[in-house]
């Protein structure tokens, strides 16, 4: 795995949710320290978050210095992960250091290779030979079969099962219980909905709902947001 074991100084991106999950697992299931927060101008509501200070992001590097502190970007997947992927850029471009962060109560195996600024939760079963790429989300209770590729951007929400040797593309998105046969290749921004069952290579952007995978004819990048309400 090429995780840094080094303890470093966090500075973790956004006041949402997400940010308060990851401030709470760095804290309880690292060697790092999260020393602040920071979010887009616009969008400050205080001066502190989580009793830590916020700093705007376009000024972020007068208040933490890339030189001695590193960023985790906690971003949902709003428009199939391209606005986590222009943060993830936006920070790299600013001299940021990326931590990626796996949960101790997740499954590994020491060949694991991932890449930066990756959010693994507890549960995840990962077999041998998976390589995973940058700026990858996995929620808790999935399945990532044996020698399997996951690319950048991607977000695999719970109870996914994505069986052995598949490669997955960037920006693709897996609902809840979504299941994969072995093999398949899931193309660049594949929206798999909530409970898809996929047995053959998708094309880019498709949409596939529900176990016998209906393929919607919009494209997953011009859905305005990922719901039970937007698959119908």
């Amino acid at each position: 795995m090429n995780l840094s074991a080094t303890p470093r100084k966090i500075i973790i991106f956004g006041d949402s949710q997400l940010a308060s999950l990851a401030h709470f697992y760095f804290k309880h299931d690292s060697p790092h320290e999260v020393v602040g927060f920071t979010v887009d101008r616009q969008y400050m509501k205080a001066d502190t978050y989580e009793g830590l200070p916020m700093v705007p992001f376009e000024a972020v590097e007068q208040h933490f210095s890339p030189a001695d502190f590193s960023m985790f970007l906690p971003i949902s997947f709003k428009k199939m992960n391209y606005l986590r992927r222009g943060k993830y850029e936006a920070a790299k471009q600013k001299g940021y250091h990326l931590v990626s962060y796996v949960s101790s109560k997740a499954t590994t195996w020491p060949d694991l290779d991932i890449g930066d600024n990756c959010f693994i939760f507890e549960d995840n079963t990962i077999q041998p030979f998976v390589k995973i790429g940058n700026n990858c989300v996995l929620w808790s209770g999935n399945h990532i079969g044996h020698h399997t590729v996951i690319k950048d951007h991607v977000f695999i929400t719970s109870h996914v099962v994505v069986s052995g040797a598949c490669v997955i593309e960037d920006h693709a998105f897996f609902g809840v219980n979504a299941t994969i046969r072995d093999e398949t290749h899931i193309a660049e921004a594949t929206l798999v909905g909530m409970g898809a069952n996929i047995t053959k290579d998708t094309k880019p952007y498709e949409i596939h709902l529900g176990q016998s995978s209906t393929v919607m004819r919009k494209k997953s990048v011009d859905l305005d947001s990922i719901s039970h309400k937007s698959e119908g």
